[in-house]
């Protein structure tokens, strides 16, 4: 990222990274598969013939809360006959209606899908029995102003196993925080364009990931569900908390809409026509493998507020897009965290170890999380640092392909755009070579893949790789990791490869015009 920062330096105005839309989960996990469910039912004594009644008489009573719950705040209580209006458009005119700056603005129901329980009967037996069903039921959602967080909102099901959702939007966290702190800012929607203490700002928003969720979620789940604060023989577990999706946003601020409008069509077209599915699972993480069986998809979107391009890596996702006018915001959306890891204690064969684990949707991994997304920005930003070079190629080309010498041992010129060389630079932009690095056999594997590897043609092809990593050494294309046999490249290295790759598959026609 700092390579695009200097490269734009005159235009942007500061850069700030931290959460966008969360949306949390939380389930009574006793009550969420069909054991759980059934030993429940036992230890209350509900047989399957009076399932039905018990879970209308906990619906009832979630249902009669939020009525009393919205009458005791003044605030309307509204049923929408369609489960496709947008709740949230319908209580932002609510709230902009009555003016509400804290506190409760309304509470709206409507019927639809989620996933539950019903009794089947047993062909075989004849007897009842609890199976998953997915069928319809009334959802609540709570929408109130957050002294902390701003416009948010709760979604409760009214039906077993009462599965709650809270969403909230980072960028309207660090607003509050800052109207508190007396700190100027821009706003527009969800995005800063201005901020005049960014570095303040940074630290702000950086407190949601460390942020003591459960107990802040608990609070919110036991002011919506009654059942939560019964003292009855029905008293049911706390929830237990997952994020469900998270967006995190790296939002380039330019100085104006036009220093950004100078750059984004060739930032985009850029994109488009370089960041194959390699590059996509670079950004996020993954190595690419002959195993992998997923999905890399590009898709651009033109809409009113600018040009959207998205990549998806199976669930996750990230995208670019213009906000505002001036704001350049990278966005990674995490869906299914498990397709990464992370480093942390668990039990494997009885035993308590640290090691790499797939990482849970469970808010205890929420530092990883961001790692991993605050990473994938930096990595996409860093891929389009080469779009815009104002300097003609030849600056870029001349100095490596003249002979040097280091340390008194002489070292050809390269020849930037000649098939072998070419080939070589193409094998080195891999995405999982990018990611990692790369050794001596990994490129041997590349770039001599018909040598057998017990023929002497394989230590001769050895030979060659190492002489080849020793010249891209003393050009400064590449650098050695310390203390193993890896290699990366470096910013001159990914600058010269990015050109002589572009020069050499440039038309004839787009040279001349």
């Amino acid at each position: 990222m700092e390579r695009f920062i200097e490269r734009h330096d005159q235009r942007i105005i500061g850069v700030l990274s931290g959460f966008d839309r969360i949306l949390f989960r939380g389930t009574i996990r006793a009550l969420s598969y069909l054991d759980g469910m059934d030993k429940y039912l036992n230890v209350h004594g509900v047989l399957y013939k009076h399932f039905g009644g018990f879970v209308q008489r906990i619906s009832d009573r979630i249902k009669e809360h939020a009525a009393e719950y919205a009458e005791a705040h003044g605030r309307p209580f509204r049923y929408l006959t369609s489960s496709s209006i947008s709740k949230e458009d319908c209580a932002r005119s609510i709230m902009e209606q009555d003016s509400i700056q804290q506190g409760l603005v309304c509470v709206l129901s409507c019927v639809e899908s989620c996933q539950t329980y019903e009794l089947h009967k047993d062909p075989k037996g004849k007897r009842l029995e609890l199976a998953h069903a997915r069928r319809k039921c009334l959802f609540l959602y709570f929408y109130f102003v957050d002294r902390e967080f701003g416009l948010m909102h709760v979604r409760l099901q009214t039906w077993l196993p009462m599965t709650i959702q809270v969403c909230l939007n980072g960028r309207e966290y660090l607003a509050g925080r800052l109207d508190k702190a007396g700190i100027g800012y821009n706003k527009q929607g969800n995005c800063f364009t201005h901020i005049d203490d960014l570095a303040k700002a940074q630290q702000m928003i950086d407190d949601l990931h460390k942020r003591n969720w459960v107990q802040f979620l608990n609070a919110l789940a036991r002011r919506f569900n009654p059942w939560l604060k019964l003292k009855s023989q029905l008293k049911f577990p706390a929830y237990y908390w997952t994020m469900r999706e998270s967006e995190y946003a790296t939002d380039v601020m330019f100085a104006n809409e036009a220093s950004l409008n100078a750059i984004y069509p060739a930032l985009v077209n850029h994109a488009v026509q370089h960041f194959g599915c390699r590059d996509v699972m670079r950004f996020m993480g993954r190595r690419f493998h002959r195993d992998f069986n997923g999905e890399v998809t590009s898709d651009v979107k033109h809409r009113v507020e600018g040009v959207r391009i998205k990549h998806w890596v199976d669930e996750n996702s990230i995208k670019m897009y213009d906000k505002a006018g001036s704001v350049l915001r990278i966005e990674t959306t995490i869906n299914n965290p498990r397709r990464f890891n992370v480093r942390r204690k668990a039990t494997r064969g009885g035993e308590v170890v640290v090691a790499w684990f797939p990482m849970r949707k469970s808010v205890a991994d929420v530092a990883r999380r961001v790692e991993i997304c605050h990473a994938a920005n930096e990595r996409y930003l860093e891929a389009l640092a080469v779009v815009g070079e104002s300097s003609p190629a030849h600056k870029i080309l001349d100095p490596v392909s003249r002979r040097i010498f280091r340390q008194g041992r002489p070292y050809r010129g390269l020849r930037p755009i000649e098939p072998d060389e070419v080939r070589m630079f193409s094998v080195l932009q891999e995405g999982t070579f990018l990611l990692q690095g790369f050794r001596n056999k990994d490129l041997r594997s590349r770039l001599f893949p018909h040598v057998n590897r017990n023929d002497k043609e394989r230590k001769r092809a050895a030979g060659r790789i190492t002489r080849l990593l020793r010249l891209l050494r003393a050009h400064g294309l590449i650098r050695k990791v310390s203390g193993t046999f890896y290699y990366r490249i470096t910013q001159k290295g990914q600058k010269l490869m990015t050109t002589a790759l572009k020069l050499r598959d440039t038309e004839l026609l787009e040279l001349s015009a």
